[in-house]
């Protein structure tokens, strides 16, 4: 099969899903009947503020993207799932499933006040309901910061040999590093210059292109600063102390609006590498291969997240991405349509990977994530691997670093609003502005940001990759959640929640059977002794997860289905 043909083929299909069942979704919800948004509303000039459509969107898909789409399919093709059985959960999920749960979750939120999907489940199920949601999700988050606190770490930290530095082989980190440093302080002036300075978007964006070429070919130059991955991860943890509770207009909006220039030049870059190299899928299985230990259901459904549908996406939309929506009819190119290209970044790397598989076995072969996805790219486009091929890899890591800090800055974000979620109580008219006492010191947006982000820093530095594997599971219950509160909100108004079943249900039994077989495999690591801290955490949790599912499931099940309503009026 030729990789060409799958890209192209899969493009049609993810087209006519944003254009067909898009625009049904959006006459069936009621989009654009809404009147004015929270961003305008509730507008503060920190959290809420309304953003263009363009900038918003590159606020959205460099948050919901970080590695996910790229490391996902690669997962998937190293456990031995064929390249046809991800396609198909691309595209069908995509369009089905991560679609429906990322437009809904952000509609949901815009109607709700551009309040949480905590928030959601509080006004629509329960508030005990809302908080089992917010600590389950807020575990998960910190899980999030500490991984991605991680992998951007060590795509700047330096190497060394017996505390020796090795220069050589730190200098493609160190010029990541000097790059994302500058690109912070380029992103600063940008929101200065637009929202203060009123400068158009237009001119600023062409402005901000040639700073962003400016400042790569700088750090490509000039990079001297080598620091290790331990001190990369403090100086992370105090970056994002500063972004999580700055104006979005100073950082987060500009930053990552910038960040997706990024983003389509890497799209970019891997469509011309694609149809220069037209890799063939035949280095890979068709379904399943016969090496292949894992059963398709549930690991695929959990191994392939963000390129189809992840729970991540789903706090991402209620939580920043709904206070900065200008319009409601601009939810479905950023939510629906970002999901969409998402997708497509997944359908790239799987040709990526099917080329990178060429090289098995042999002196050139690629190893890791980040050198398959930008190795199998940049060798389409160079296959001598000369100077342009090693221009293009650089260019590639940076991206994919970019993406993380994105995301691990947006993560930090949405742990301090749900923090302060928890111990507000909306339905009495509580805010964090006229509570008191305890919850008045735990509501404060410093003072949860301080405890999100030293939480997340130690476990990175203390082994958050002992309990990861609870990741892709926590990560598809979220979803499945998320799909839930939107469905209860849509019966509850009277919409057609018809959409969100199926993708839930399916979700739900995924993240239960992908928990219960996590949880057999460590207590079977347990009973052989000599087990560290990970797995007993990973079985308490992955019981704890199941009870948490089955409770929302039962108490969701029982409001979209009026059951709750009835047994008020009796």
């Amino acid at each position: 099969m030729s990789g060409l043909v799958l890209v192209i083929i899969g493009a049609i299909c993810l087209l006519a899903g944003y254009v067909f069942y898009g625009r049904w979704l959006c006459k069936q919800w009621g989009v654009g009947e809404g009147g004015e948004t929270p961003a305008h509303t509730m507008e503060d000039g920190v959290d809420y503020v309304p953003a263009k459509a363009p900038v918003l969107m590159g606020h959205h898909f460099s948050s919901i993207a970080g590695a996910g789409p790229i490391t996902g399919p690669i997962s998937a093709a190293g456990m031995g799932f064929g390249w046809l059985a991800c396609t198909l959960w691309i595209v069908i999920g995509g369009i089905f499933f991560g679609g429906v749960h990322d437009f809904g979750a952000l509609f949901a939120s815009v109607r709700h006040g551009g309040k949480s999907i905590g928030e959601i489940i509080s006004a629509n199920m329960s508030v005990r309901a809302k908080r089992l949601f917010i600590i389950f999700a807020y575990l998960t988050l910190i899980l999030v910061v500490a991984a991605f606190a991680s992998i951007v770490a060590g795509t700047f930290g330096a190497t060394y040999v017996d505390g020796v530095l090795d220069k050589a082989a730190s200098t493609s980190n160190a010029q990541v590093a000097m790059v994302s440093l500058l690109f912070i302080v380029i992103a600063i002036i940008f929101g200065f210059c637009v929202y203060r300075k009123n400068a158009p978007v237009a001119v600023a964006s062409v402005v901000g292109v040639i700073a962003i070429v400016v400042i790569i070919a700088i750090g490509l130059n000039f990079h001297p600063i080598y620091l290790s991955y331990k001190v990369w991860m403090w100086i992370c943890g105090a970056y994002i102390l500063v972004a999580s509770v700055t104006p979005v207009w100073i950082l987060l909006q500009p930053r990552d609006y910038l960040s997706s220039f990024l983003l389509y030049a890497m799209l970019a870059l891997a469509v011309v590498a694609v149809f220069m190299g037209n890799p063939s899928l035949d280095t890979m299985p068709l379904l399943q291969g016969a090496d292949s230990t894992a059963p398709v259901f549930p690991v695929l459904f959990t191994t392939i997240a963000c390129g189809a549908i992840s729970g991540f996406h789903s706090l991402v939309s209620s939580g920043t991405t709904s206070k900065q929506l200008d319009k409601e009819t601009d939810a479905k190119p950023i939510a629906y349509g970002g999901m969409l290209i998402e997708c497509l970044l997944a359908l790239l790397t799987l040709c990526a990977v099917a080329h990178a598989y060429s090289f098995k076995g042999t002196d050139l072969a690629f190893n890791g994530a980040t050198a398959i996805f930008g190795g199998g790219i940049a060798s389409m486009i160079d296959p001598s691997r000369g100077t342009v091929y090693s221009v293009l890899f650089t260019l590639l890591v940076l991206t994919y670093s970019t993406f993380c800090l994105t995301s691990l800055d947006t993560a930090t974000r949405l742990g301090r609003f749900m923090f302060q979620e928890f111990w507000i109580d909306s339905s009495k008219g509580e805010t964090p502005e006229n509570v008191t006492g305890y919850k008045k010191v735990l509501s404060n947006p410093y003072v949860a940001t301080v405890i999100t982000v030293v939480l997340g820093v130690m476990l990175g530095l203390n082994g958050y990759e002992k309990i990861w594997a609870l990741f892709g599971s926590a990560n598809q219950l979220l979803a499945a959640l998320g799909l839930l509160a939107v469905a209860a909100w849509l019966g509850n108004v009277g919409k057609k929640s018809a959409m969100c079943w199926i993708p839930m249900f399916f979700m739900l039994a995924v993240t239960i059977a992908s928990l219960l077989i996590n949880t057999k495999t460590q207590i079977g690591a347990i009973t052989a002794g000599g087990a560290d801290w990970g797995p007993y955490v990973q079985a308490v949790v992955g019981v704890l997860l199941v009870v948490l599912a089955l409770i929302l499931a039962v108490e969701g099940v029982q409001t979209i289905f009026g059951k709750k309503k009835k047994a008020a009026a009796n």
